[in-house]
């Protein structure tokens, strides 16, 4: 039992790192755990959001800004809000370099910096828990516009080679494998979504997207 709490404690602390002062690393952590299909995985998002172009779109938690640059390429208006101030700069330095506005800002989930029905689409890519908190389903219900859908890329899986493998038993033993727990789906439709499942079938991996219809 203290083993096991020993070693939630550090999962823990790496992951706060990583959002935090180690922000910068955050890509390349990325990239390497995934084999690559990171970047495969969050874009996969795109085809579930279902508004046209030139449609404003909110990315909670943006990270370093790489799906803000998805968004704008793909012809629509993101706006990005995230609660570490080392994710911020990374995505604003990275969205420059670009030649693309930065429309991003400091925030949490649970309250939300936007008027009731702001958005057709909110999206979120590989979020930490806090996006099944029932006040941030609130929160986003109450922005989203009548009709409008939340979409959340919630893992992908590695479906081949021995390092694919050997990355999902780490993944399985951080907690990071596994079916959502049934609260959570609980708290979708306690919030007023309708909830379901698809999985992108990539190459050598697949994404499992969360659609939640308002």
């Amino acid at each position: 039992m203290i083993l096991t709490r020993a070693w939630w404690s550090l999962v823990e602390l790496g992951f706060r790192l990583l959002y935090s002062e180690l922000a910068w690393t955050y890509d390349l952590v990325s990239w390497t755990v995934s084999l690559g299909a990171w970047r495969a995985w969050q874009r996969s998002a795109l085809r579930f959001l279902a508004v046209p172009p030139g449609s404003p779109v909110l990315e909670i938690a943006h990270g370093t800004g790489n799906f803000q640059i998805d968004l704008r390429t793909a012809g629509l208006e993101p706006i990005g809000l995230d609660l570490s101030p080392y994710m911020g700069r990374i995505a604003r330095r990275k969205l420059r370099r670009h030649g693309l506005p930065a429309r991003l800002t400091r925030g949490r989930g649970e309250a939300l910096p936007f008027p009731a029905e702001s958005f057709p689409a909110v999206v979120s890519t590989f979020p930490t828990p806090f996006i099944t908190e029932p006040e941030t389903l609130r929160e986003i219900y109450r922005v989203l516009q009548p009709g409008g859908r939340l979409v959340i890329v919630a893992n992908g899986l590695l479906t081949g080679g021995v390092l694919g493998r050997i990355l999902e038993w780490a993944y399985r033993i951080t907690g990071q494998r596994g079916p959502w727990p049934e609260v959570f789906v609980t708290r979708f439709g306690e919030a007023g979504f309708r909830l379901y499942e698809a999985r992108v079938r990539l190459d050598r991996s697949v994404a499992i997207v969360i659609i939640c219809q308002k």
